[in-house]
């Protein structure tokens, strides 16, 4: 299997419409912002493409990924669609790895986006809750905000996490925002500002959800040899890892927390696990990427992490799949400052899906593409300032997360040059 190489990446700014351009104009405007950091690299090396969009709904085209390639001018080399709900952008950032590792490729790109402005905030969380089991838990009312405040509502119960300390993360990620001009909701906000922004379902506000988005994101990955001829900040990708898990939480079994290589199996005794309050897909992601990557503890040989946070109550949940801390201190972990820019492992440092939007297909993709920049210590020349830089950065984690924990992607990059 061969080293593969993250070597630019491209997003358009999230917005909550994009009137001026479709699918195709959104995903080329990323590619061109990807393609002009490696100006060596030409079209007619990209050997493949993975496009990642959630729902065909929501652009009301079927084969969207087909017309993409298209308009990139790439036809006829091979293309695919990957979808995995909120993880889709992860997955295909492992699916170009692949083909890429397999010598398949030696250069593919993965080009992601979602066009949610097309229909009503309504019809939209109608859509999304189509990724719930469409016979049992759909017609139950199986709404995500609703999935995500049960989720909430036992943590508080099992671990003793408060609405306060999820609305900090909100105050952390809107804030993070304010230094990224590519972000939809940038914002300075108090504990007291989330708590009073309206309720959704208990305990989440509505400045404890992500907001549905217009936008796209690329990511460029390659080979060794060709990475090191055209780039000279290049990012290995050193570790990927997986995960799954029923759709319908109430199918899940109890039973033993599953230990990372930091973690012995006797640290949770007496746990309930997974049970509403974790991720069992997002701990076998986390192992495997690990494994991968040889890292033994995460809380010391990571930088920084972009996690998904759709909902606060989700950051903190990955705080604790993902090993960054044990389980039940999630809450504290980011009531002590360890997870703001600055701490002992920065988190979401351009802003997550709270501060800079969601649109589906793009956001694992945007996600790695601020990753990437990152460990090439770009952040100013991308962005404008150096307030997200993570100083010294030289390896970090990207999370993806579709469904309740239902798909899951964990990806350890690390800066090579």
């Amino acid at each position: 299997m061969r080293d593969v190489y993250l070597v630019a990446g491209g997003v358009t700014r999230f917005a909550r419409a994009q009137p001026r351009m479709d699918f195709r104009t959104m995903v080329k405007e990323a590619y061109d912002l990807a393609m002009g950091d490696v100006p060596e690299l030409k079209p007619k090396d990209i050997g493949m493409t993975v496009c990642s969009y959630f729902s065909d709904h929501f652009t009301r085209q079927l084969m969207a990924g087909a017309m993409v390639q298209d308009y990139l001018g790439l036809c006829p080399k091979p293309s695919r669609r990957v979808e995995g709900g909120g993880a889709t952008g992860g997955l295909a950032i492992h699916s170009a790895y692949e083909a890429v590792a397999s010598g398949r490729a030696d250069v593919c790109l993965a080009c992601g986006f979602e066009t949610m402005s097309r229909v009503s905030t309504r019809k939209g969380n109608e859509i999304i809750a189509l990724a719930s089991d469409t016979n049992f838990d759909y017609p139950l009312g199986g709404f995500y905000t609703a999935y995500y405040a049960m989720m909430a509502v036992r943590r508080m119960h099992e671990f003793g996490t408060t609405a306060d300390q999820m609305a900090l993360v909100s105050v952390k990620n809107h804030g993070n925002a304010v230094h990224n001009p590519f972000a939809q909701a940038p914002a300075r906000l108090t504990v007291e500002d989330v708590r009073a922004s309206g309720l959704i379902a208990w305990p989440l506000t509505r400045l404890d959800c992500s907001l549905m988005s217009d936008g796209a994101a690329v990511a460029i990955l390659c080979d060794r040899e060709t990475t090191f001829s055209i780039t000279d900040h290049p990012v290995l990708v050193k570790g990927v890892g997986a995960g799954t898990d029923t759709m319908r939480m109430a199918d899940r079994p109890r039973g033993r927390v599953i230990p990372l290589p930091h973690e012995r199996a006797g640290d949770y005794r007496g746990l309930r696990y997974p049970g509403v309050h974790s991720c069992r897909a997002d701990r076998m992601a986390a192992k495997a990427a690990y494994a991968q990557a040889g890292i033994r503890d995460p809380r010391e040989e990571l930088d920084f992490a972009e996690l998904y946070d759709a909902y606060t109550s989700a950051e903190i949940q990955a705080y604790e799949d993902l090993g960054l801390c044990r389980y039940g201190e999630g809450g504290s972990f980011v009531e002590e400052g360890r997870s703001a820019l600055g701490g002992d492992l920065p988190v979401n440092p351009s802003g997550g899906l709270l501060g800079c939007g969601h649109p589906i297909g793009a956001t694992g993709l945007m996600q790695a593409v601020f990753a990437l920049w990152q460990l090439q210590g770009k952040m100013k020349e991308h962005l404008g300032s150096r307030r997200l830089q993570v100083r010294g950065a030289r390896r970090g984690l990207v999370h993806s997360h579709g469904g309740t924990g239902t798909y899951s992607t964990v990806t350890v990059l690390e800066r090579a040059g």
